[in-house]
């Protein structure tokens, strides 16, 4: 039996969440070392981890420090596996306790109940599934301590008394990213929410999303493989390494084409694991990144011709989509409580809906030409 899933399995992570991990400081390093030490940090590194050294492994998590912050840090005795200091050459073994503890006392983020408006499309005493808009961010994080899905999820649930909004064991069983929309589940209990995360963990779970990708493909569908782990020259990027490779976490997505439309494709994802950013970074990396995708750059024209009048068109798309074009559309699970077999679709949002039909527009056009 897994422990603890939700220290194992990653959804797709919110760009804000990658920017919000412990800076270590000069000035934890400065006091003497008979003082109280908090855990600022902690991760259980997978079933299957291969041997990496610590601070090579640490610095793939922490996007708001260094290497150089995380070594001195375990030379000053700060980083703990399995409660024990380690230096920075340790290398680190299937499902050690990895926790970066500081003199500092860890920021305590209080969750505030906020009246945002929720698409609720099911709920009942145990659960919700939320349609989430682009634009919303899911969690409060580095630059978003407010106005967040699970401030709208604090005050909507303000009167149920399963549910507390600082309690780590209910809420938010996945993310998706701050601009992406879609379909997400929320437990109103630690039962729920223990249940469902070991079904995501298990991949037994239903997802699929549709995204609007640049280019055409040479197959109908097809599968991506590749370990997905922050890039080492832009940390607030996910890059892919290959499935062997220590580095990353192992990701897979099957991909369907579901319409060919002039310079761009409109596909199925279908998720096997949830990494951080794992369509993103995998569309990008067999060259097909997500169209209106600022980060991997897909708000560029990567695919086309040089004529003004098409790349006046572009830029109209972009301008009605200005976000990358991805759909978190269905999603299937089993109820913790009844094991009925529940599955949701959601419609695409408006955004999409146009372009879409403007591509369609512009693909019949060029056939008409």
């Amino acid at each position: 039996m897994i422990e603890d899933p939700d220290l194992e399995y990653e959804e797709d992570f919110p760009d804000e969440d990658l920017a919000s991990e412990v800076a270590i400081d000069d000035a934890d390093f400065d006091q003497g070392s008979g003082d109280k030490l908090y855990e600022h940090y902690r991760v259980v590194a997978d079933a299957g981890q291969s041997l990496i050294r610590i601070d090579k492994y640490l610095v793939d998590r922490m996007t708001h420090t260094t290497r150089n912050r995380i070594q001195q840090a375990a030379e000053a005795g700060f980083i703990f596996v399995n409660d024990k200091p380690v230096k920075s050459n340790y290398r680190v073994k299937p499902r050690d306790v990895i926790t970066l503890q500081l003199r500092r006392p860890k920021h305590e983020l209080k969750i505030i109940p906020e009246d945002i408006p929720l698409n609720i499309i099911y709920e009942d005493h145990d659960l919700l599934v939320i349609n989430k808009p682009a634009g919303l961010v899911v969690h409060p994080g580095h630059g978003n301590y407010t106005g967040t899905l699970v401030n709208a999820l604090a005050f909507y649930l303000k009167d149920d008394p399963q549910y507390d909004p600082d309690d780590a064991r209910v809420g938010l069983v996945h993310r998706i990213d701050k601009d992406t929309s879609g379909l997400l589940v929320v437990a109103k209990n630690p039962e729920t929410k223990a249940d469902l995360s070991r079904q995501f963990f298990y991949k037994t779970t239903h997802r699929s999303y549709r995204a609007l990708v640049w280019g055409r493909f040479d197959e109908n569908e097809g599968t991506v493989e590749g370990n997905i782990g922050r890039d080492p020259k832009d940390r607030l990027l996910m890059t892919v390494f290959p499935p062997l490779s220590p580095m990353g976490k192992s990701a897979v997505t099957h991909y369907r084409v579901l319409e060919e439309l002039a310079f761009v494709s409109w596909i199925e994802c279908r998720l096997e694991t949830g990494r951080t950013h794992q369509i993103r970074a995998h569309m990008k990396y067999i060259g097909h990144v997500l169209f209106g995708d600022q980060r991997y750059g897909g708000d560029k024209i990567l695919r086309g011709n040089t004529f003004v009048k098409y790349q006046q068109f572009v830029r109209n798309c972009l301008e009605i989509c200005p976000r990358q074009a991805l759909h978190a559309k269905t999603l299937g699970f089993k109820h913790p409580k009844t094991g009925e077999e529940l599955m949701f679709d959601s419609e695409l949002p408006e955004d999409l809906t146009i372009l879409l039909d403007k591509w369609r527009a512009y693909a019949t056009q060029l056939d008409n030409e």
